[in-house]
Order: structure tokens, then sequence, then C-alpha cells
């Protein structure tokens, strides 16, 4: 049997789960991560910069083939089986499309599928996936759910595809099966993720640029703080903010606000008379400024002066884009009270997590006063832990 020692653990379940039902060893097993933004909101879909880093939790995907032509997918975090004949996917039509969470690994297959690569040529497979990415907390276990299934299924069908390009395919999936519109940054950290390195990636260009962050060799700590706020984004806000940086642009006659410079803004400022749209473009604009200059200090290897940045995304996402709600400021306020050099929401906002960068000796003090904060406002309690930078999606059996 495959020494699984090395392989991580919902990697090990979904092999679990496989041989349960099928009295079989997988054939392949595969594993995708989820990701924690350090910095950068908002930015992507203004083709600016962001700062992901691919998390050790996320998603296994263990295969097996089968005697027909269907790709059935099952997962240890949800009820039912999913039955997709690729060959009738069709987001346009109602007999074409799955709903549910199935409709996260229909839309990769179709879009597979749509760029030429022929998953279910010789026969059908079964996927096995299974999660540890907390559900909801906005570290993008969907995009993890994603990548493991169009890894898995290309792997299984002996193809290789390059991981911007597949990048750019589970979008698509997302984008025009699912109907989600997001933006490019989570399905390429999770593809493109390195261990100790964040990754500086350009929005416009594609670039990745991994940039270390080892945080423990500092003697820091990036603590997530899982608000237990639900993160959703709620299509009509998502929408506005979108619509708003859009306006902003054309205002300014740029192709995307990540043409504005912060030295540039003031100017900017004075030529836009909404003034919600104008504190839209003064978040994108300095967010994208911070991202820079983030991704210096780690370059130099001046980790604890990125605290503070930190902080001031926080202010301008709850000021500025105004997407936080009351339990993420609490958290980010309490982590700073306690001990935190800096601390923000991470992810689309509307709910989600907290990062905060911590002195080793100081994790405890700072989970503690979170804790301590939540019981105040009585909300449901946080659940806290630390994070490092990890590989991205692979093959680990």
């Amino acid at each position: 049997m495959t020494d699984r020692s090395p392989w991580p653990e919902p990697a090990v379940r979904a092999a679990d789960q496989l041989r349960a039902a099928s009295g079989a060893e997988p054939e392949q097993v595969w594993f995708a991560p989820g990701r924690v933004n350090l910095i950068g909101e908002h930015t992507d879909y203004n083709e600016g910069f962001v700062l992901p880093l691919a998390l050790p939790f996320g998603v296994g995907a263990a295969t097996r083939s089968r005697d027909d032509h269907l790709v059935v997918v099952r997962s240890g975090q949800a009820d039912g089986v999913v039955e997709i004949d690729v060959a009738a996917l069709d987001p346009a039509s109602e007999d074409g499309r799955v709903e549910g969470w199935g409709g996260y690994a229909a839309g990769v297959a179709w879009a597979l599928r749509e760029a030429g690569h022929d998953l279910v040529g010789r026969s059908g497979v079964d996927v096995f996936l299974d999660s540890d990415v907390p559900s909801g907390a906005g570290l993008s276990s969907s995009h993890a759910l994603e990548c493991a299934v169009a890894r898995a299924l290309l792997g299984r069908a002996g193809l290789e595809v390059d991981a911007t390009e597949l990048a750019l395919l589970v979008r698509t999936a997302e984008n025009d099966y699912v109907g989600a519109p997001t933006g490019i940054m989570d399905q390429m950290a999770s593809l493109h993720g390195l261990d100790g390195h964040a990754l500086f990636l350009d929005t416009r260009s594609l670039e990745v640029d991994p940039v270390p962050f080892d945080a423990a060799a500092h003697d820091l700590a990036l603590l997530v703080v899982d608000t237990r706020a639900p993160h959703a984004l709620v299509d009509g806000e998502y929408a506005e903010r979108r619509s708003s940086c859009e306006a902003g642009a054309h205002a300014l006659g740029v192709p995307a606000l990540r043409d504005v410079t912060v030295d540039d803004l003031d100017d900017a400022l004075a030529r836009i008379d909404d003034e919600v749209v104008r504190r839209r473009v003064r978040h994108v604009v300095t967010e994208d400024g911070r991202v820079l200059e983030v991704a210096a200090l780690l370059r130099s290897g001046d980790l604890r002066a990125v605290g503070p940045l930190l902080s001031a995304s926080h202010t301008s996402m709850r000021d500025d884009f105004e997407i936080t709600v009351p339990q993420v400021d609490v958290a980010a306020e309490a982590a700073e009270r306690s001990g935190a050099l800096g601390a923000r929401m991470t992810g689309g906002g509307f709910g989600g997590c907290v990062i905060a960068l911590v002195l080793r000796q100081d994790v405890a003090a700072v989970e503690a006063g979170v804790r301590a904060a939540y019981d105040e406002h009585g909300f449901t309690e946080p659940r806290t832990f630390v994070v490092t930078a990890s590989a991205g999606a692979r093959r680990v059996g």
C-alpha cells in the first residue's frame, strides 16, 4: 500500500471514501489548497495587484475508472451523488445544468470540455472529494474544490495543462457555468502556491512572482480568525462595488483603476463627482499601493513592518469600500489591542475571516483578546488557527 503519511488529511480521507465504497485502491489522489489573501482586496477585477498564499487546508480528490462515460462525484461534506454526463453539459440549458455543490465540479468538466480536453473518451471516472477548508469563511473552499477536480480529471486522462491556463479555465467554469462573477486570484493561488512564499500576482498580465513569507523564521505567526459571520458575497453588493469601480475608471479615462497611482490619487479624486464612487476608487488605488509596499517589505525581509499596512487595509475596506461587518471589525480591533502588529479582514467581505500578524509569543494573548471581545458583544465564539504559506495543487498518490 502507498505510504500516505505525507498526504494532506483531506487526501487521506478521500482515498478512504473511495476504498470503502469500491473495495479497491484509488488510481490517483490529488490535493488543491484553499487560500488566504495577505493583502489586496477587490483589486483583482480592477486589473491590479494581489498577494495571496496557499493554505495547508484544502480539498483531496481520489479517482478510479468506471465502466461507463460518466463523471460521478461524491463529497465527504455533502449528501448525495452527482452524476455528470460531460457531453450533455450546457449552462444555457436546464437539462445541461447541475445545481448545488455539484455544479462546481460540473462547471469544471464543462470548461475543460469546451477547451478541447477529452476527459472520458476511454471511460468514466469516480471522484471522491474531502475538504478541511472551513466552509463559508472566505478561504476559497469552492475554488479549492474546482482546482482539485480539474487536476484530478486531467491527471486521470493523462493530460497536462499549464497552471495559469488552468486557472483561467476554472474561472470560466465559475463565471459562465456556476454564474459567480469571481476574479482570477483564488484559482491562481491554489494552482501556483509555493511553500514559504506568498504570490505577488499582477492580475492584468497574470505574471506570478513568489515572494518569501516564512513568518516563523522571523518569530512571527499569521493568525486567522474565522469570525463565524457567514461569508456571503451578496450579488447586489458585489455588483455595486464592481459597477462603482468601472464608473470611476470611465470618469478618469483609464482602462482600469490599476492605471491610477497613489501619487495621482488626489487629482483623480477631484475629477469624480459622485462621493460613493470617489470612496471606492480611493480604496482600490490605495490598496494597490499597499500591495506593492508589502511585497517590497517581504522581499527585503522586513516582515514586522507589514503589520500597519494590514491595519490600513482594514480601515480602507471598512470606511471607503464598506464591505466589513461588526464581527470582523471587532475581531480586527481586538487583535490589535491584544498585541497584534496589524490585522485586517481578508476575502471579498460581508463576513469571513480576519488575519493578524502576531509575534509568536503573543498568539495566545491575541486569541484570548478576540474571544473576550466576542463574548462581550454576544457573538458566536470564533475559531482561530495559525497558517503557513504552502504548496499548490499537486498529485499526492
